[in-house]
């Protein structure tokens, strides 16, 4: 009875913070259980999240402190849940090493309010003995500190995680690391050791964002605590910057809380480097293997026999022109067999629409001169796509017909296409998901690591951000650690947008770009992906701050016109860039090939972990005729995410998530 009646208080509540604040996401209602919640950063935990309406449990040995924070707690929140007969909070004292107690903490807190929405495992401790001095046996030094910073922590996580499912519904869980299990701190071994298992452990729970249950760990330098007194000496926290700030710690804990990307996700905050995320993707990338779903030897199947007819419709180009209709049309060609020695045939499942799909119809991809192209009529139409192999040449012997496959050649407007070996991108799933990975998801991780030289605590600026490489672009900035502005128009980009974790959103039919850009961002901002062209890009590099660097992947809005693609002039660009320093960096796909695998595995590692969301159009394009509906319908400006062609209707299964 009294679960459910917080249940319906919760939900009344819930509606009332919602027209409130939309953007408020930790609302009245919720509830918090954190260990050591009675002192340092556990007891600043529990007073801001008390702030914010949510029910805390406050679990320490200190019963005395722990007392007086859930004291301060009901006093303060005491007018906002004033019909309830619970408590705003309420204190539990525990051993977190004892299991039995912390059993009965999870249970009662349980039994109290109904459910669990957040635990936070900050209860830690550090020895004043150092480690090589130590005579004893460790149980009162520094074993007890494995116990109480790393078992436990793995304990509460536990319970954390049985609690959430058991009342199905989405959960974090935020684990107190420290700076000192990023890198060594020689003064107590045994702390680094703790810290480091709580950040090994916690990052290797990222798969549980399929159950809706986060798992995110807060690193943050010395905060002016007891603890960090028994831990480090002035003249150390003196060298680092000084303390962190307490707010910082707070605000970095919230951000794992509310932003739903962040699942496995490491948070470091320092006084020297602001809040980044570690390891960086560029990091990562020098220790992971690709997905074993995605190994060219991989013996996974969909089907052992595919049907391979006489003939296969698809789309060519047979007049050059910017305008997609005009300059293509289907035709049924003859599907030869067998296939050459080195060659693949892929059944197309889902085809990927570009923007850039205008360009190739009116001959602007080829170097040869209007005479010359006419002669190369009809190209194939389509510049990448997903299905499962329907045959290999007789020298192909890494792949296998009925796997999954990806690849970016011309001609994947087509129910089958024939592409040699070489050009085949192993994948896991021949799904929509994947195939905006591919053009989209690429450009994006290629063009933000070699050509903008990503690194962490940058402000970047993503234009059209709310489109099919746009959104990956956002996400991977974030993922850096960046703070991200993106660009769009229109209220559901612009929600779109705030459900990746965008800082902030400028809806151009509602803001003017230029004035928020030079408003907010004064000093300017340090790299740019920009793809719209035009009066954007003169813009852009306006906003553009000292050793800036601008990434030109596209220029959409100059694509499409009565001309067709028409070069701009930008004078005194040399000047600009000049005076501060700057770099324009342009960026084309096709000259990183020597890339795509590795970043494609990348993608779809943290596509499955939870920690890259990619957004398919929901509008459904379904055969071979609906192609140059969808091209139209990308220059339309109404998409919302990666427009996909699903060549293949019979396909479409119910299936789970990656």
């Amino acid at each position: 009875m009294r679960s459910e009646k917080i249940r319906y208080y919760w939900i009344a509540l819930s509606c009332y913070s919602a027209v409130a604040d939309q953007s408020m996401e930790l609302k009245p209602g919720l509830s918090a259980i954190v260990t050591g919640g009675a002192s340092g950063i556990g007891r600043a935990l529990c007073l801001a999240l008390g702030e914010k309406g949510v029910f805390v449990t406050v679990v320490d040995l200190s019963e005395e402190k722990g007392q007086e924070v859930a004291s301060i707690i009901q006093q303060k929140n005491a007018n906002l849940h004033p019909k309830l007969d619970i408590p705003p909070a309420m204190f539990i004292r525990c051993d977190v090493t004892n299991r039995n107690d912390l059993q009965k903490a999870f249970g009662k807190h349980l039994a109290t309010y109904g459910g669990l929405d957040i635990c936070i495992n900050s209860a830690g401790i550090a020895s004043k003995i150092v480690f090589h001095n130590d005579q004893t046996d460790g149980a009162q030094t520094w074993r007890r500190i494995i116990d109480v910073n790393l078992i436990s922590v793995m304990a509460c996580t536990q319970l954390a995680i049985k609690a959430m499912e058991s009342m199905k519904k989405p959960g974090v869980i935020v684990n107190l690391g420290s700076a000192a299990g990023l890198y060594p701190l020689s003064s107590d071994p045994a702390y680094t050791a703790s810290k480091g298992g709580v950040v090994m452990f916690t990052r290797a729970l990222s798969p549980y964002k399929r159950k809706g249950i986060r798992v995110n760990v807060l690193c943050p330098e010395f905060v002016k605590t007891e603890l960090a007194a028994t831990a480090v000496g002035e003249k150390f926290t003196e060298r680092i910057g000084g303390y962190v700030p307490m707010e910082m710690v707070i605000k970095g804990t919230f951000e794992l809380i509310t932003d739903e990307s962040k699942a496995g996700s490491c948070l470091w905050i320092s006084n020297r480097r602001g809040m980044e995320y570690s390891p960086t993707p560029a990091e990562e990338a020098k220790y992971l293997l690709p997905s074993s779903s995605l190994r060219k030897n991989s013996s996974s199947t969909f089907f052992q026999k595919i049907e391979i007819p006489q003939s296969f419709d698809k789309v060519v180009v047979h007049t050059l022109s910017h305008n997609f209709r005009e300059a293509t049309s289907i035709v049924r060609a003859p599907l030869r067999l067998p296939i050459k020695p080195d060659q693949v045939l892929v059944k197309i499942i889902y085809a990927g629409v570009n923007a850039s799909d205008v360009n190739f119809s009116s001959g602007h991809y080829f170097s040869n001169s209007n005479k010359d192209l006419q002669s190369l009529l009809p190209l194939n139409a389509g510049f990448e796509g997903v299905g499962i192999i329907a045959a290999v040449g007789d020298s192909v012997n890494h792949l296998k017909v009925g796997t999954p496959a990806a690849m970016m050649t011309f001609g994947s407007y087509a129910e089958f296409v024939t592409v040699h070996s070489k050009h085949i991108l192993p994948v896991a799933r021949p799904d929509p998901e994947v195939v905006a990975m591919l053009t989209s998801g690429l450009t994006a991780s290629i063009a933000l690591e070699k050509a903008a030289q990503m690194e962490s605590g940058k402000v970047v600026l993503v234009t059209a951000a709310a489109g099919g490489t746009g959104q990956f672009a956002v996400q991977l900035a974030k993922l850096a650690g960046n703070k991200v502005v993106a660009t769009c128009g229109g209220k559901d980009k612009a929600t779109l947008l705030k459900q990746l974790g965008v800082d902030r959103v400028i809806d151009y039919r509602s803001e003017d770009v230029k004035t928020v850009l030079k408003t907010e961002y004064p000093k300017g901002v340090d790299i740019i992906y920009e793809s719209v062209g035009g009066d954007m890009f003169s813009l852009c590099l306006n906003a553009l701050a000292v050793y800036g660097r601008l990434v030109v992947i596209g220029m959409i809005s100059q694509y499409q016109g009565e001309q067709g693609w028409e070069p701009s002039n930008y004078p005194g660009i040399c000047e600009k860039i000049l005076k501060k320093s700057q770099t324009i960096a342009g960026f084309f796909l096709i000259q990183y090939a020597h890339l795509w695998q590795q970043h494609l595995d990348t993608l779809f590692r943290l596509f499955s972990s939870g920690k890259l969301k990619v957004s398919v159009d929901p509008k459904r394009f379904l055969g071979v005729q609906s192609v140059v509906d969808a091209v139209e319908y990308l220059h339309s400006g109404k998409s919302v995410g990666k427009v996909v062609v699903c060549i293949d209707p019979t396909f479409i299964e119910p299936k789970p998530k990656l």
